[in-house]
């Protein structure tokens, strides 16, 4: 017999739209086991004003948190993300896993502040600077792992396989050597990973890094692979995000890296393409009907100069897609969110480019949109407040400047689009248990720590261009 535990909420966003007086039960696991709107609030029940789902973050570098700020100075007549990327490498070289596991318990949190209630971490500093394995082999994933169990954050945990340095099998650079794995090396680490993330209710995944940097035999050695282990296990890559990377697959190929991956991969609801920022008309077609979820991170592609993504066609396409805070330089749904549809907007000279015929109001559309594309590419039941999903969910204060006073469906455009610097965020819960009130419960040593950690690594990397 299971405990249902039980929370009324005068306002709830729920798949079709904003709901009065509804009265959400959990079992014990965590899970959503009823959702009754029109209620009426039982006595003794914990009651809230305003409730929105939690944000799947579907793409982060947990360690790159701590250098964010860092790079934004000028080394060159012409910085770019290849420049920037130098940089993140030095700072990568000195990262040990118990500095892994401060920093990626800061960011959780952080994240957690921020309505991010699950995070999908695209994980390749597997070994020591010296490019050799830790006694073992798992030491970097555990502290990610020891992250996410501490910070009570849900988590898709997404080994990189990286062996090249470029297309056409390119030798990696020394700085690239923490990174590498041989094919059965990675299908081998995984076994071990996937009972201790069975143990803390995460799920694991796979994600070959790029095109660039696993050649073609051994991508699909590793999605064969995967799938003996895990037919239904999410599988993230990057792809087209920068424009080079575009002209060098086509130097090396002949195809655009969307085309390449598309002709040669069973690419379908299991995978998330990350970026996919330069597409062709056909690749926004070809891409949207296999049912994968683009990964947009907005706030990194703005950070490194990225490109925009299209995301009027790919809307057109009846794609999918999510968001993800990747280089951790921002850590803010409502940010990103913003970052997106201004984008839109200066790209096409229009406004509320986010609304749909379904959601008038571009925060309500573009909220619950990421939510459902996030909740994909996890491979998780986090998708929003509905029977059989997980307890995850955001309370906003009613009260707070930004949404005070505003009509319900326009709630979420005052959070993101009537920012005021503060957060209407004032409690999270994730499988129903209390992260975050008012600051989340770790803050005050998960910060110390960090702030800690980064000294450390500062003064390790002095005298590099970082």
């Amino acid at each position: 017999m299971t405990t249902s535990k039980r929370i009324f909420a005068q306002q709830v966003l729920l798949h079709h739209g904003w709901q009065p007086n509804v009265l959400i039960e959990w079992d014990q696991q965590g899970v959503i086991s009823q959702v009754t709107p029109q209620a009426d609030c039982p006595q003794g029940v914990d009651q809230v004003a305003c409730l929105i789902p939690g944000m799947p973050n579907l793409h982060s570098h947990a360690f790159q948190r701590a250098f964010a700020g860092l790079t934004e100075d000028r080394h060159g007549q012409r910085d770019s993300f290849w420049s920037w990327r130098n940089i993140m490498y030095s700072f990568a070289a000195q990262i040990g896993p118990e500095q892994l596991e401060i920093i990626a318990t800061w960011l959780y949190a952080e994240m957690l502040s921020a309505g991010y209630t699950s995070v999908c971490e695209f994980h390749y500093v597997h070994h020591q600077p010296d490019g050799q394995p830790y006694a073992d082999s798992a030491a970097m994933s555990r502290s990610l792992l020891n992250a996410a169990r501490n910070t009570g954050i849900g988590l898709t945990l997404l080994p990189v396989c990286y062996q090249h340095g470029g297309f056409g099998g390119q030798a990696p650079g020394p700085l690239q050597r923490r990174f590498i794995h041989s094919t059965p090396d990675m299908l081998a680490l995984w076994d071990i990973l996937r009972p201790l993330c069975e143990r803390q209710q995460a799920r694991l995944g796979i994600a070959p890094h790029s095109l660039r940097a696993v050649a073609p035999e051994p991508l699909t050695e590793l999605v064969n692979g995967i799938r003996q282990r895990d037919a239904g296990a999410p599988i993230h890559i990057h792809i087209a995000e920068q424009t080079k990377e575009v002209e060098d697959c086509l130097a090396w190929s002949g195809q655009r890296p969307v085309a390449w991956l598309l002709a040669h991969q069973p690419v379908d609801a299991r995978w998330c393409l990350v970026h996919a920022t330069h597409m062709t008309e056909e690749e926004y077609r070809q891409a949207a009907s296999t049912g994968a979820v683009v990964g947009l991170c907005p706030a990194t592609e703005a950070n490194l100069g990225d490109g925009v993504f299209d995301y009027d066609q790919w809307r057109r396409c009846q794609g999918r897609w999510g968001i993800g805070s990747d280089s951790n330089a921002v850590v803010n749904v409502a940010e990103e969110l913003l970052i997106l549809e201004y984008g839109q907007r200066l790209r096409l000279r229009q406004r509320n480019i986010g609304a749909s015929s379904d959601f008038p109001e571009v925060g309500t559309a573009l909220y619950l949109a990421a939510v459902s594309g996030g909740a994909q590419a996890s491979g998780r039941n986090i998708n929003g407040i509905a029977v059989g999903q997980r307890a995850d969910f955001v309370e906003l204060d009613a009260g707070h400047v930004s949404i005070a006073g505003l009509p319900t469906e326009k709630i979420l455009s005052g959070q993101i689009f009537g920012g005021t610097g503060t957060s209407p965020i004032i409690r999270v819960w994730t499988g129903g248990r209390l992260r975050v009130d008012k600051i989340h419960l770790l803050h005050d040593a998960a910060k110390a720590a960090f702030v800690s950690v980064r000294r450390q690594l500062l003064d390790t990397v002095r005298g590099q261009p970082c």
